[in-house]
């Protein structure tokens, strides 16, 4: 079990928590908009996987991280910080989490899936990347992840982002990158879907070439519980291409 890096804003009191799970190659600061803005009326909760921002690599061999130990490792985390009942925002690497969470846990009572899939390739798109990163670190992904994380067009215009984005792939451990890629090469949900129960908002980037709409909609279409779609602008990480729209369905859904 790996002692997770929390960040958190808002009371410590208050007894509405928001948890934020982010993107592989992220931290924390994926969700600094969100947790800025909903800190006044949550205690909001971001965390950090294995081996990105503030948290320790796992000791787990090699290919045997799974989304169900990343998913243990945030109860356990959220425990020792007090958290029994808590509503899951998860991004890509984080809304498979987010998924687990929700059909497994009963501490869940509301989940956010966002930019993410209940099938993410398989062993051949992940396995070469967990090769790579654990030989060379995330150089040779930062290009490509933030191409994905952010369009063209918002990147050539707000160079501080981009940059920033960089910085964050960069700081990633790649051999947490790695471990993260071990999970997502195993994660095939779609015959597990319809456990989710609790309510569910599923959010969308209009341009997100990695998890387009129609495949975040089909996780929509096999949970079983009530559930709301929104598409907000952007590509696969509208946290920061497009805060305000993000924020303002997450404060929708959360009331």
């Amino acid at each position: 079990m790996t002692n997770l890096n929390l960040v958190q804003k808002g009371e410590e009191t208050n007894d509405k928590v928001v948890v934020f799970v982010g993107s592989i190659a992220s931290t924390t600061e994926m969700w600094a908009p969100q947790l800025d803005a909903l800190a006044a009326d949550y205690r909001v909760i971001a965390v950090d996987h294995r081996g990105h921002g503030g948290s320790p690599l796992a000791d787990v061999a090699e290919g045997e991280a799974s989304i169900a130990m990343f998913s243990e490792d945030i109860l356990s985390a959220l425990s020792d910080a007090g958290v029994e009942d808590f509503a899951v925002v998860g991004l890509s690497l984080g809304g498979a989490v987010a998924q687990y969470l929700a059909a497994h846990s009963p501490r869940v009572t509301k989940a956010v899936f966002a930019c993410t899939a209940a099938y993410f390739g398989g062993p051949e798109k992940w396995e070469p990347r967990a090769e790579l990163t654990r030989a060379e670190g995330m150089a040779p992904m930062v290009d490509a992840v933030v191409s994905l994380w952010l369009t063209e067009d918002f990147r050539d215009s707000h160079p501080e982002v981009e940059q920033a984005a960089k910085d964050m792939v960069l700081s990633v451990s790649g051999d947490g990158y790695a471990q993260c890629s071990d999970a997502l090469a195993k994660w095939d949900f779609r015959d597990e879907l319809s456990a989710i129960t609790c309510p569910v908002l599923t959010i969308a980037g209009e341009l997100d070439e990695s998890t387009p709409p129609a495949t975040v909609a089909a996780i929509a279409e096999g949970i079983s519980g009530p559930k709301q779609s929104v598409v907000v602008p952007g590509a696969h990480v509208p946290t920061l291409e497009a805060p305000e729209e993000f924020t303002r369905a997450l404060r929708d859904f959360l009331r």
